[in-house]
């Protein structure tokens, strides 16, 4: 269908709207102007990854009046001498190119068209609220917080103790991009500061922290075009190698005697396994937080003895080991000497050495700006990981660069810490692709940032609470996928069971056991033994819940080919692995906030257990044929309350599907 654009001039409120297939996009008079700008003086504190910002609006002037012409193509508009906006218009795309022609200003805000109607997904990966209308979202990488939600216990402690209890709109990964119900996104061409206010009826108001290079609007027919467009701009996550659906990845640590234990036990036991993770394989450091890394990228002999003979030998049994690296090195070590001496970290302003404190331990930044620094780490990474012969890592971090440091590259640190995390996804990237490994090394990463997307063949959903908790729990993993998935980000996964143990928050065996039949219904199982492990549930501690285990890996195995199917789809065409259901059935306004369910591939429709307790879960399933996937019913359009034994999820597959005789097997195991 060809969509409409029209621009129409009216010269008697010195304004001008754009119209895009039927609705208003642009609209600006002397009365509503469009576009604001001035100055602003911001304070940032930042505490181990954790970021208090206040700013002070010194000025922010109105662009009321404007002159208009033709240019090249395209219609220039310079509004007071003070901003030029090049409009190029086609029938599906519209760009705002802007110069700023005076450089005291520092503040820039642009408000975009809408109507009550209207919903707003993605901004990156969102844990809290799907939908994101009625909210405003700062876009600034950061630890997500603990808890996230200020009315509870765990948040208000967090808060007190470390400044990090956290809220709604902190995120590993935001990005300045949202996709609208009336088939259109946009996306900010800046990694400034910035912020997105969705409280207004009429038009959504874009906040950012310098006057930006480019506004892009693109739209389309519908989502799935609209995503393939999306992911075509940022590039599409690579496909995840063969070995990962084979199984579960085993997270232990504690050396070479217990990590390989814990494996030979699971596999006793009919787990079925892919990988083992031991994140200590560079050794250990223990602070008040629990048991943390030896930030040093050397394999730690003394922990882990006899490792490349272990990896050897499990590896010729079809199971891989995975390791742990992250953008920062621990004071002290060889390698931090290295990095000092041959200049690869960033420095104060004053040329001295830079230090951030992770809890109580210091390390130094390494500077991805300088090109040499960047191609050092890349070389360890291939050296001290790949070439050592992991199969994968956690790639982990990427959030915490300060804002009063300095870089090689110039650039102000406000400017590259959005853009810090795809540096990092990058320099992952290419020690990968240089190594000639790319499909067979898998590495999965929490942080990001605008072209993440080409880098990462796999998010996971960061540090949640090991509770049931909606913000910071199990249920915010599935908002969060959805979310991420909005902008590119279809591959998505989480450690089952949760990471994060505070003040008396344990894991319990009901919440592994509900993780994990969540898990097997994700593009990769893996499981994390957390922060503290001796005071948290372990699967391997308990022979139902191995017995159990064995089962639900055996199901995600199963859909081997199911899966990898839909991979493939999302690295050829943006369409995600889970997926919202409004992608496939858009005329169904009861869909438009749904956060707790999501469509694996297209025709398995999957809601997790996120309620501690539940022996039922209330599904919607919209127009359709459905298959409840346990008992075999036939189910039609509607709201239904499903029983949820443990080990059965609420789980149903389209009558039709081409998978339907692997269903039918899966629902008997």
């Amino acid at each position: 269908m060809k969509q409409e654009v029209l621009m129409r001039i009216n010269h008697w409120t010195n304004g001008f709207e754009v119209v895009h297939n039927g609705k208003q996009v642009l609209c600006h008079t002397y009365d509503n102007p469009m576009l604001f700008i001035g100055t602003g003086q911001e304070d940032i504190e930042m505490y181990r990854g954790n970021f208090k910002i206040e700013d002070y609006v010194t000025e922010r002037m109105a662009l009321r009046t404007f002159t208009l012409k033709e240019d090249e193509g395209s219609i220039l508009i310079d509004f007071a001498g003070m901003i030029e906006m090049r409009l190029e218009i086609s029938e599906e795309e519209m760009k705002l190119k802007f110069k700023c022609l005076d450089d005291a200003l520092n503040r820039f805000w642009i408000r975009l068209s809408s109507d009550e109607e209207e919903h707003l997904y993605g901004l990156g990966e969102q844990m809290s609220h799907f939908s994101l209308r009625g909210k405003d979202y700062p876009i600034w990488t950061s630890e997500p917080g603990v808890g996230r939600n200020k009315n509870t216990y765990i948040t208000w402690r967090s808060d007190v103790e470390n400044k990090a209890g956290g809220d709604y709109y902190n995120s590993n990964y935001p990005e300045p991009t949202y996709v609208s119900s009336r088939h259109y996104f946009v996306h900010v061409h800046s990694t400034a500061y910035s912020k997105f206010n969705f409280k207004q009826k009429t038009f959504h108001e874009i906040e950012v922290w310098e006057v930006p290079e480019e506004i892009s609007i693109v739209s389309a027919d519908g989502y799935l075009p609209l995503l393939e467009k999306l992911t075509a701009e940022f590039g599409r996550q690579p496909e995840l190698p063969d070995w990962v659906y084979n199984g579960l990845i085993i997270g232990a640590q504690g050396g070479t005697e217990r990590s390989f234990s814990i494996l030979e036990q699971a596999l006793e036991k009919g787990i079925k396994v892919s990988g083992l993770w031991c994140q200590d394989w560079v050794g250990k450091k223990v602070t008040s937080f629990g048991k943390r890394l030896r930030w040093n990228w050397v394999w730690d002999e003394e922990m882990y003895p006899d490792l490349p003979k272990k990896m050897k030998e499990y590896k010729e049994k079809g199971i891989r080991f995975l390791g742990y690296i992250n953008p920062y090195i621990l004071e002290g070590t060889a390698l931090y000497q290295e990095g000092f001496e041959n200049g690869y970290f960033a420095k104060t302003f004053e040329d001295q050495e830079y230090l951030v404190d992770f809890g109580e331990f210091y390390c130094g930044v390494v500077d991805f700006t300088n090109p040499d620094a960047f191609n050092w780490f890349k070389d360890i990474i291939k050296k001290n990981l790949i070439n050592f012969g992991l199969d994968g890592w956690m790639a982990d971090f990427g959030e915490y660069l300060p804002t009063d440091l300095k870089l090689y590259n110039g650039k102000s640190a406000m400017i590259e810490h959005n853009h810090w995390p795809v540096l990092w996804a990058k320099c992952n990237y290419d020690a990968v692709v240089e190594s000639g490994k790319l499909g067979e090394i898998v590495y999965f990463m929490r942080a990001g940032g605008n072209g993440t997307q080409k880098y990462c063949p796999l998010l996971w959903a960061g540090d949640q609470s090991v509770d049931f908790s909606i913000d910071d729990g199990l249920a915010s993993v599935i908002c969060g996928t959805l979310s991420s998935a909005m902008v590119g980000n279809g591959i998505n996964h989480s450690d089952i069971g949760g990471y994060t143990s505070l003040f008396d928050n344990f894991r319990t065996k009901e919440l592994f056991l509900r993780w994990a039949e969540m898990g097997a219904f994700t593009p990769v199982m893996r499981t994390h033994e957390g922060n503290r492990p001796e005071t948290n549930f372990q699967f391997y501690n308990d022979e139902d819940t191995m017995v159990q285990l064995a089962r639900l890996t055996t199901i995600y195995t199963s859909l081997k080919d199911y899966l990898k199917e839909a991979v493939k789809e999302n690295h050829e065409k943006g369409t995600p692995v889970q997926r919202p259901l409004f992608l496939h059935y858009d005329e169904d306004n009861n869909l438009q906030k749904l956060q707790t369910q999501y469509l694996l591939g297209r025709d398995l429709l999957v809601a997790p257990v996120y309620l501690e307790g539940a022996e039922t879960r209330d599904v919607y399933l919209p127009e359709d044929e459905w298959i409840h996937l346990w008992s075999g019913k036939e189910y039609a359009q509607g709201v239904y309350t499903i029983e949820v034994p443990m080990g059965q999820p609420a789980v149903f597959y389209r009558k039709n599907s081409f998978y339907k005789g692997l269903f039918e097997k899966i629902g008997t195991l």
